[in-house]
């Protein structure tokens, strides 16, 4: 399932719109279990599929057949990317230029405390600001307008004993499509993690390790597992929504 021929995909390349048209069809299932992670952003799901489409023609156009990689595996951040940007340029609240931009100095602020091993609250982002409270607030809730697929979802992973997969945090669905688009998703996400959060998921969700477990693995302290598990699933989440 999903794998193409690359002679259909080079003749698709070349301009041949019925080739194109049967890599859409074949690809179908997975296009739309990728739309089906932004049902109720209030928009129509089939405009969400034809923006879905013109994310996977991209990827056809700049798809390398001698890549050792699948198309469904290429095709994948095309489609969400496209997407996102639609829902993030287009969405049904609109943002002025200068909340956004307040919102990066927000973020910025926020990742410069983290660094410190610290949090900073409302109040001390308002202060090093010169803004109120309430512009802060604003900011930081307009940022978070379109939510994280895991949103309402999530659950506390700081017990041992609750061992819940990483695919499980985000799936809507059990359906073949669902998974698959999912493994495919989180790939490339974990790839790009550090070696430390690298190995601090793949021991949790995949090895299925307790916290305490991982930490007598890695050296560190059972404290420690949690924090890097907790900031690397949140930066996982704003990854999948960026």
């Amino acid at each position: 399932m999903y794998e193409n021929d690359a002679k259909t995909i080079k003749k698709a390349q070349e301009g041949d719109k019925f080739e194109l048209e049967r890599l859409i069809r074949q690809n179908n299932g997975l296009i739309w279990s990728i739309v089906k992670r932004f049902y109720g952003r209030g928009y129509e799901a089939e405009d969400l599929y034809q923006i879905g489409c013109m994310g996977f023609i991209k990827s056809i156009k700049r798809f390398d057949t001698t890549f050792e990689v699948k198309l469904s595996t290429y095709c994948v951040p095309y489609i969400l990317g496209e997407i996102k940007r639609f829902i993030r340029d287009d969405g049904p609240i609109k943002i002025s230029r200068s909340t956004k931009d307040l919102a990066i100095k927000i973020k910025e602020l926020q990742k410069e405390y983290s660094k410190k091993g610290k949090d900073i609250s409302i109040e001390q982002i308002a202060k090093e600001l010169k803004l109120s409270k309430e512009d802060i607030i604003f900011a930081m809730e307009s940022s978070n307008t379109v939510e994280s697929f895991e949103a309402n979802i999530m659950k506390d992973s700081s017990s041992d004993d609750k061992k819940i997969s990483l695919i499980d945090r985000i799936a809507t669905d059990k359906n073949e499509e669902e998974v698959i688009t999912n493994k495919l998703v989180l790939q490339d996400i974990i790839e790009k993690l550090e070696n430390k959060e690298k190995k601090v998921i793949l021991l949790r969700f995949f090895k299925e390790k307790t916290q305490t477990e991982v930490a007598k693995i890695l050296g560190i302290t059972q404290v420690q597992v949690s924090r890097i598990e907790r900031k690397t699933l949140a930066r996982m989440k704003q990854k999948l929504i960026s």
